[in-house]
């Protein structure tokens, strides 16, 4: 029996929406350039690389120098964890140990799990499949002459946006929400001391999903968090010319939103002189003024602060609870303020306190890089 006309015409209109569909989201990868945008706001002295991606629309809100390279730090750590579960399906399960190993490595940025599984798995063989796996562009394994160092891995935005999306539109379920679930489950402390919560975590509301990179800044930092006991590790060290190394890095990299709606990638380069406060302001900057579809930003008054191992507290006294410390000289929101122990650091006195919602707790209001001892513009708690 024939088809009629209509039947035929809607079958092939059919086929014509799916294939502007598939164009389209096609479009997104290709259209991932180095153009400028007129959003993207970097620091002076601040090399950048962005790209947002919304994964609605399947459009980029902003690109800038997608595809330049940066040593990647911790970042290629999802990498790392991607390849460690390709041949372990359909469950992909862990033991017990490569579990803690694991979270460690994605929530902590934990250094002994990233080099175990460098090592364990192949080196630089790890990067050159993920490659091939995903059609990487601009990702390039360790210098040949140092193949141990897996931190100097060249990763772009374009590319990292690419991983994101590969992990949360193409990853079997169980991957999917490994490595998603411990992304979300960030720390505030990596283990060697650094404070991971800067750039995304730092500008949105939740929920997000993070890998922070860094690199430059030594090897301890002075963040502390009551809510987990962490060991120290050594950042890598190792030098080459086939990457800017130079610099130090900061690389803020995730999602925003419900449903991950926005993948969010942005790699920064800072002069050698740039403290770890000084880039982490500068991310935080730079990523407040991006086009972020699904991100809500915090509310508050950013205020910059002054001295080094700033405690955050509990409540406003001196002897409450620590929670962390600052990085020295690091921009913060304020939330609200209020009176409560007098602190007395010559030739200044003041008893008024900042609280700090990116922290959940109170620094004294001496640190605060204000003329009056009540911050301006901020409300009473």
């Amino acid at each position: 029996m024939p088809v009629p006309v209509r039947s035929r015409l809607a079958h092939v209109m059919g086929w014509l929406i799916l294939l502007a569909t598939l164009v389209g989201a096609a479009a997104a990868d290709v259209h991932a350039d180095d153009s400028r945008s007129a959003t993207v706001q970097a620091p002076p002295g601040v090399t950048a690389g962005v790209a947002v991606y919304d994964r609605r629309t399947n459009t980029f809100t902003e690109q800038h120098n997608a595809h330049l390279q940066f040593r990647s730090a911790s970042v290629v750590k999802v990498l790392i964890a991607l390849d460690h579960l390709w041949n372990r399906g359909p469950q992909y399960t862990l033991t017990a140990t490569d579990r803690a190993r694991f979270d460690a490595m994605l929530r902590s940025s934990d250094d002994a799990a990233a080099g175990h599984y460098w090592s364990a798995n192949g080196g630089s063989a790890i990067v050159h499949r993920m490659i091939a796996r995903l059609g990487l562009v601009d990702t390039a394994g360790p210098p040949a002459g140092h193949p141990d160092v897996w931190g100097y891995t060249a990763l772009s935005a374009a590319d990292t946006v690419r991983i994101y999306r590969w992990i949360l539109d193409s990853a079997p379920a169980p991957v999917r929400d490994l490595v998603m679930g411990n992304l979300r489950r960030s720390t505030r402390c990596g283990t060697d001391g650094f404070d991971q919560r800067f750039g995304i975590p730092a500008t949105f509301e939740a929920p997000w999903a993070v890998k922070q990179g860094w690199a430059g800044f030594g090897t301890a930092g002075d963040c502390t968090d009551t809510s987990a006991t962490v060991a120290g590790t050594t950042k890598n060290a190792a030098r080459s010319a086939d990457v800017d190394l130079t610099q130090r890095a900061l690389h803020t990299t995730g999602t925003v939103g419900a449903d991950d709606r926005s993948i969010v990638a942005v790699y920064t380069l800072q002069p050698q002189t740039t403290t770890f406060g000084a880039a982490y302001t500068n991310v935080n900057r730079l990523v407040r003024s991006l086009d972020v579809t699904a991100g809500v930003e915090r509310t508050g008054t950013w205020f910059g602060t002054w001295g080094s191992e700033v405690r955050v507290r509990a409540d406003a006294t001196t002897g409450s609870t620590t929670l962390t410390r600052l990085p020295a000289g690091v921009e913060v929101l304020v939330g609200c303020q209020k009176q409560g122990q007098r602190v007395e650091v010559p030739p200044y006195s003041n008893d008024w306190w900042a609280y700090l919602p990116l922290y959940g707790g109170y620094v004294t209001n001496i640190y605060m890089s204000s003329p009056d001892n009540e911050l301006p513009g901020v409300p009473v708690c």
